[in-house]
């Protein structure tokens, strides 16, 4: 469980809420088209889930952004 709480999941956490927001969804929409209760978003946006690849290439998909916009950070402010 330790890498939930590393810097790297951290920022994957900031960057999953920021993708959400771009978006222009909220918690609720987005667990209507997974399936998913809306606090499996909220636990998942909070680092209190761990999200599995599959449930990150669903985000990927719903927010319309490549699965790297999770893992590549430009600078300071994309942390």
């Amino acid at each position: 469980m330790r890498s939930i709480h590393s810097t790297e999941y951290k920022k994957f956490v900031k960057r999953l809420c920021k993708a959400r927001e771009k978006s222009g969804l909220t918690q609720i929409e987005v667990a209507k088209r997974l399936g998913k209760p809306q606090s499996f978003v909220s636990k998942c946006e909070q680092g209190e889930r761990t999200v599995d690849v599959m449930d990150i290439l669903k985000f990927s998909r719903i927010y319309q952004v490549p699965l790297e916009f999770f893992f590549v950070y430009k600078n300071k402010d994309e942390e």
